[in-house]
């Protein structure tokens, strides 16, 4: 089981340079964990490529793939503890509120032994966050 950031379930559902990245760490360990807000995320990455050009099919596929993957996946719910959290992690690191919220959900999952949990992310800046944070990052 591992923690999976937006910025890692992106190649899932949309074809990128890391998707085979991507599927091969979800063949290793098929189940994911991810914040409640990844669904708008994923959204997000979609409409936003849509506008530069993908194909309506290609978004549509992308959308498909959401759902379903979404329907499968662990969600961690927004509570006041990751609310919290979020905010103290935006004075330690130079994160983005999406991230930090993505991050903190990750460290209540994690029961506090970020050392022994695995986090997928691709985005550098969180990445370097995680690390800070204990856990065992897988960057794509």
């Amino acid at each position: 089981m591992k923690f999976w950031d937006a910025s890692a379930l992106v190649p899932l559902i949309v074809h990128e340079d890391r998707s085979s990245s991507s599927e091969h760490t979800l063949r290793d360990d098929p189940i994911i964990v991810a914040w409640w807000g990844s669904t708008v995320e994923l959204a997000s990455a979609i409409s936003r490529r849509e506008r530069e050009g993908m194909t309506r099919a290609d978004a549509n596929l992308g959308r498909t793939r959401c759902r379903e993957l979404a329907a499968a996946w662990f969600e961690i719910t927004p509570t006041e503890a990751v609310r919290s959290l979020a905010q103290r992690l935006l004075l330690r690191h130079p994160l983005r509120a999406a991230d930090s919220l993505q991050l903190a959900a990750a460290l209540v999952w994690s029961r506090g032994s970020p050392e022994q949990s695995d986090f997928v992310c691709a985005d550098k800046r969180l990445c370097g966050a995680a690390h800070a944070e204990g856990f065992h990052v897988l960057e794509l």
